[in-house]
């Protein structure tokens, strides 16, 4: 499906939705765990679908309510019946590949759609070979299918490259609780989106988890011990929130963003410091979970390097259609490795909305030019990517039509009644 912008300024209140990626590990965790926990506003969405499919494949009783999952682990995990298919969910693919490990005796094989078949698996599959996990891609090129055979985790010291997915870490961490013996992880060469190991780390913590860590260099968990059934409350997801930032900024209007949680980490917490660096009007109030934020006004040039939040690029990208100068994004060669190569597809997106750009390995420099165009812009399957370019539509003041509608239920399934309530005016387009 397509979707057609109109010029429109969006003004008022948007309550974040919850945070895919603590949505993805409470529900791992709770199953991991022997006993009921009781996940509390979780995101319901294609990805976390995809991760609630998965754990059921393993044995875990998971039960949907109307604001909350109820997750009944049995302190093991079962061969599954079937095929694992995480659809378009790396999150998962990453963090079950780890976690079907732990399955006492047989084979789990793990695909996705054709963006997740071509998503990088041999870091992490050499890893938990150097921890005694028998695992392999069908293909023997890296990419999944992927194959892990059960029997635990015997633990060990492994080294792991960090400048692809801080996923490959996140999944190890959390299967390592129930490793035979300690596993030690050093990281080679530079890890990139530290925030989001951190966030596995907090997580793991409320479900008796311990993890001593070096954050960058190495990890340790000393294994041998079981994971304990807990409640758990999904903070408000700050991604999600820097799209509608975006929007309202983009648009010239002003937005009051709640249901956010400055306490428990989050790699997007950087949008905060990201908007000071632009000049974007805003007040923050931790304490009440409250971020305002107003547009109408040009934005300073500057140079964002985003390593750790790799999520953020395309909404820096977008913003920089309003800055006075050139912005320069660098770091994030990690981002050609998402849903889609990232750097690329904005890169030749922004230039038909009249902008100039400057694609590196690593990096992206726009220029804005005076005066915007509106296009067509093409999302390329691309769930973030899509949204931002509704951001963008929205500063060009024309009409644009977006190719690519229906991936917002990847992330955030209720994008555009959000919108709506905030005063954006669509037409969807059905091919």
């Amino acid at each position: 499906m397509k979707l057609k912008v109109f010029p429109s300024k969006l003004d008022g209140i948007v309550k974040a939705p919850p945070s895919k990626s603590y949505t993805h590990r409470a529900i791992m965790l709770a199953g991991l765990a022997e006993g009921k926990s009781i996940i509390e506003n979780p995101l319901i969405s294609r990805d976390t679908i995809a991760t609630i499919d998965a754990c059921r494949a393993l044995g875990i009783e998971i039960e949907e309510l109307d604001s909350s999952l109820n997750i009944t682990g049995k302190g093991m995990l079962t061969i599954p019946q079937n095929i694992i298919d995480v659809g378009n969910s790396g999150t998962t693919l990453r963090l079950i590949t780890a976690i079907s490990s732990l399955i006492s005796d047989g084979y789990t094989v793990l695909t996705g759609d054709n963006s997740i078949r071509s998503r990088p698996m041999q870091p992490l599959l050499d890893a938990l070979n150097g921890l005694g996990v028998e695992c392999w891609s069908t293909k023997m090129n890296g990419f999944p299918p992927i194959v892990v055979k059960g029997g635990g985790m015997l633990g060990g010291n492994v080294e792991i490259f960090g400048e692809i997915s801080s996923q490959f870490i996140s999944g190890i961490l959390i299967a390592s609780q129930e490793s035979k013996e300690e596993v030690s992880l050093d990281i080679r060469g530079k890890q990139v989106s530290i925030p989001y190991i951190d966030s596995t780390i907090e997580i793991m913590k409320y479900f008796g988890g311990d993890v001593k860590s070096n954050p960058g260099r190495n990890y340790r968990v000393l294994g041998k011990s079981h994971y304990e059934s807990t409640d758990f409350k999904i903070p408000g997801d700050f991604s999600s929130a820097s799209i509608i930032i975006a929007t309202a900024v983009l648009s010239g209007g002003s937005v009051e963003l709640e249901n956010l949680n400055f306490s428990l980490p989050q790699s997007d917490h950087h949008i905060v410091k990201i908007l000071e660096m632009l000049g974007i009007p805003h007040k923050l109030e931790a304490s009440k979970g409250r971020l305002f934020v107003s547009g109408g006004v040009s934005l300073k040039e500057g140079v964002f390097n985003l390593s750790d939040s790799p999520d953020l690029v395309p909404i820096v990208a977008a913003l920089a259609l309003k800055a006075e100068g050139r912005v320069v994004i660098e770091g994030v060669e990690h981002v050609r490795f998402k849903e889609s190569d990232r750097i690329s597809i904005l890169s030749n997106q922004l230039r038909r909305v009249g902008c100039e750009t400057i694609e590196n390995k690593s990096g992206l420099e726009i220029k804005a030019p005076s005066e915007l165009k509106g296009a067509s812009l093409d999302a390329h399957g691309d769930h973030r990517l899509f949204m931002t370019f509704v951001a963008i539509a929205l500063a060009t003041g024309e009409e644009c039509i977006i190719d690519g509608l229906e991936s917002i239920d990847i992330s955030y399934p209720s994008f555009l009644e959000d919108l709506r309530k905030l005063g954006g005016i669509f037409q969807v387009i059905r091919n």
